[in-house]
């Protein structure tokens, strides 16, 4: 990998991290130039970052005014989760289909650091865990095109979750044993049993997008 593609990589890590905790505030403007300063890199990666971040709408480039972060809407929420639910069915299908040994072995090592998370809640930690289980599931799926589709509906949907998590211990633990029980699914090579882990996991990302509707209308 050469040292572009790796700052650039490095880049899009970061902003994608700062967008995710909100560290970057929905709907506020931000220049290039701070983008750099926040984060000690060059122009070049952080416009390279920028282009694959607005590709997974998760930034709107502006020329000659600037980037912003879009709002955060429940309505696209679960519309997003409507998508996710039949493609990361077939994502983990193709994943237990498909995934080699040294994926699987990934995939163990990712299931017992998810449910390792300590009652405390590290929130961010917990955020790289989650992107990792997501990119891992759909490198094993082996189809460029799934990639494609499932890299804006994933971190959509992250960043969704973890604007509006209140009970931080609670809801990670939930959420921990969730993606656990997919990836060990896959591990087994059981297609079944994962997409099923799968259904059930969008099912508490819908409960929780109603939750917090209901709580905006309380």
């Amino acid at each position: 990998m050469s040292s572009e593609k790796k700052k650039a990589d490095q880049a899009y890590d970061m902003l994608e991290r700062m967008i995710t905790f909100q560290e970057l505030r929905p709907g506020g403007m931000v220049s290039e130039g701070t983008l750099m300063e926040m984060t000690g890199l060059g122009r070049h990666p952080i416009r390279a970052a920028l282009q694959r971040l607005s590709w997974e709408r998760m930034v709107e480039i502006h020329p000659r005014r600037g980037i912003i972060v879009p709002p955060i809407s429940i309505e696209a929420q679960l519309k997003l989760l409507a998508v996710r639910r039949a493609v990361e069915e077939l994502a983990v299908r193709w994943a237990a289909a498909n995934a080699s040994t040294r994926q699987k072995e990934t995939m163990a090592a990712l299931a017992t650091d998810l449910t390792a998370i300590p009652p405390t809640g590290d929130i961010v930690g917990f955020g790289r865990l989650l992107k990792r289980v997501h990119e891992i599931i759909v490198l094993a799926a082996q189809n460029e095109y799934l990639q494609l589709s499932m890299a804006p509906l994933q971190g959509l949907s992250r960043r969704f979750w973890f604007s509006y998590v209140t009970d931080v211990t609670g809801e990670l633990q939930r959420a921990a044993v969730l993606h656990a029980a997919t990836l060990n699914a896959i591990t087994l090579g059981d297609e079944a049993a994962a997409a099923a882990a799968a259904l059930e996991l969008n099912d508490y990302l819908t409960e929780f997008t109603y939750n917090v509707l209901r709580t905006a209308h309380a």
